[in-house]
């Protein structure tokens, strides 16, 4: 990946950052609810994501958020995000500082 496209998806990483499940204190990202993001040479951008249940009362909410901010950092075309429940989220998915901040470490 070259310079350009990194710095891109870092940008994109830190949108993410501040996505928040409103039921849970830590963004999605360190939740482990982002599996995949993908950054065309265009700068069209293609999120692999999950939430923590299928039963999500929060989905169209964390969906439209993600949305949203994807979209607002500059370099972005088009954002498309797909949701898949294979594999299922579980706790291990979860960055250090997640468990940290929810007092299971």
């Amino acid at each position: 990946m070259n310079k350009e496209l990194q710095a891109l998806q870092d940008k994109i990483v830190d949108a993410l950052k501040t996505c928040y499940d409103p039921e849970i204190p830590v963004n999605i990202y360190d939740l482990g609810m982002i599996y995949d993001v993908d950054v065309d040479a265009d700068n069209n951008v293609i999120i692999e994501m999950t939430f923590t249940s299928p039963a999500c009362p929060a989905a169209d909410f964390i969906l439209m958020d993600v949305q949203m901010k994807v979209e607002a950092v500059e370099e972005v075309n088009s954002v498309d995000l797909n949701l898949t429940f294979d594999p299922p989220w579980d706790q291990s998915m979860m960055s250090e500082e997640a468990l940290l901040e929810l007092g299971m470490m």
